[in-house]
């Protein structure tokens, strides 16, 4: 409860400092945001209300509940086990794939690249309709959400380098928390109809996944209207750099993430610090998705809102206060402050786990989807404040490429220390948390090291440009 007073003193401290100035940003929007830029955020808002039905249908703890359930007594549990690993893990480790976009990306039209990606995506979603409950079922939903989350990875890595374009620095975090709020609402939204609808008839999922990959190829047809500030100009910059260095080395050469991280210090031990705190929190939904029915017997409905639905509905509430404190200050000095929500919730988690306590449990997904409401910005932005327009889709790159490493690691590993606590004692499983718990605050000193070192403050600026 400590850390939570601190995340939330800083907030609301935050929010105080801020509302003296709303009206004077509330009358002066307009004149802060250019008129394209005004003009692509209504498209792009539309476009995000219909691509996150197909989305949240592959979010980790819903499709996880899913496989958990559906196929537990038609696969052997060890198999399920992985299973569960591999799709609730596959939102982040997919990410390993963004340095392969990135470069795909190069010299072509940005938007209808990603737009590209958007409706592979959907075919993928679509495909899950046609899994049947047995080994070759639960093999195929593997795959396909593994794959819809890989082509997603895409997706996020140049729609920053969109956002980088389209909108101004000091209210990208806000326009950018208004996208995801708007997908957040929906895809809260969708989880609840989902888990009720499977509730009523467990086969329901052969209509809802197609259902909604046309909902989210629909999105992706909306998405294609966007247009991009400075498009030609970062195209003819990207082809000329080609031409210069040559497209099969941009291509094949995954080691440009090593080069960059030497050359750049600050953002080498920004990404460290991010691993060791990020894997903490990556570990926890997969042993989650099985504890919330093997120890606290949930179904459908309470599995899902539990791992996935109430902290996506939370996210909406926390925002608005994230954004403001994040386009106040550097994203180092943000971490160290936005880090006691994740610690809090693992903490809550823990003990929910070890007394049995479903208050706490719950308690812990209200705390999660705060984390996740100012992570969403940290995540989507925080590189932009280390780089330049025309580095930063390397940047995001780079920074989901590691998100996708740890998050290889870290469900694999706690399904694994989840069984081993459990081989050792019956219902011992829960201290797996603890695990996730120590790496959460081991991240924590190290933001807060960083941030020593680099004399940051709380109304620090960005340090390079942009």
């Amino acid at each position: 409860m400590v850390s939570l007073l601190i995340c939330v003193h800083y907030l609301m401290a935050s929010s105080k400092s801020a509302s003296t100035m709303d009206d004077k940003r509330q009358g002066k929007e307009s004149n802060n945001v250019p008129r394209l830029a005004r003009m692509q955020f209504r498209r792009e808002f539309l476009a995000w209300l219909l691509l996150p039905v197909m989305l949240g249908m592959v979010e980790g703890g819903v499709a996880g509940v899913l496989a958990n359930i559906a196929f537990a007594d038609h696969v052997p549990r060890q198999w399920l086990n992985i299973a569960v690993a591999l799709i609730t893990g596959a939102p982040a480790f997919a990410n390993v794939t963004s340095f392969l976009w990135n470069a795909l990306s190069q010299g072509r039209h940005k938007i209808y690249f990603l737009v590209f990606l958007q409706v592979l995506a959907a075919v993928l979603v679509c495909s899950i309709g046609f899994a049947p409950t047995n080994v070759a079922g639960l093999i195929l939903l593997t795959t396909c959400v593994v794959g819809s989350r890989m082509c997603w990875a895409g997706v996020v890595t140049l729609r920053s380098t969109v956002w980088r374009a389209n909108y101004p620095r000091t209210t990208r975090a806000t326009l950018a928390g208004k996208l995801v709020i708007g997908q957040t609402l929906v895809m809260a939204a969708v989880g609840i109809l989902f888990g009720l609808a499977l509730s009523h008839s467990p086969r329901s999922y052969h209509v809802l996944y197609p259902a909604a990959a046309m909902i989210g190829f629909i999105g992706a047809m909306v998405f294609r209207q966007l247009r991009m500030r400075g498009h030609h100009a970062l195209l003819a910059a990207e082809r000329s750099a080609m031409e210069q260095h040559g497209r099969r080395t941009k291509l094949a050469n995954p080691l440009q993430i090593l080069q960059t991280l030497r050359e750049d210090q600050l953002f080498r031990r920004y990404m460290i610090s991010m691993f060791i705190f990020g894997i903490g929190n990556l570990s926890v939904t997969a042993p989650l998705v099985i504890i919330v029915k093997d120890q606290f017997g949930y179904e459908y409905l309470g599995g899902i809102l539990v791992t996935a639905t109430i902290p996506i509905l939370v996210m909406p509430f926390c925002i608005p206060l994230w954004s403001r404190l994040f386009d106040r200050m550097h994203i180092i000095h943000f971490r160290s402050i936005h880090c006691w929500s994740f610690i809090s919730s693992t903490f809550a988690l823990l003990l929910a786990a070890l007394i049995g306590s479903e208050i706490l449990l719950w308690l812990s997904a209200i705390l999660r989807g705060v984390g996740f409401g100012g992570g969403v910005l940290g995540w989507n932005l925080g590189h932009h404040d280390f780089t330049t327009t025309e580095h930063a889709s390397r940047y995001m790159g780079i920074h989901v490429t590691l998100t996708g490493i740890r998050g290889f690691i870290g469900p694999a590993a706690a399904v694994a220390l989840y069984q081993w606590f459990n081989q050792m004692q019956d219902g011992a499983g829960g201290w797996v948390f603890a695990v996730c718990l120590f790496l959460n605050v081991t991240g924590a000193m190290c933001f807060f090291w960083l941030k020593r070192q680099i004399g940051a403050k709380e109304d620090m600026t960005i340090t390079h440009g942009g």
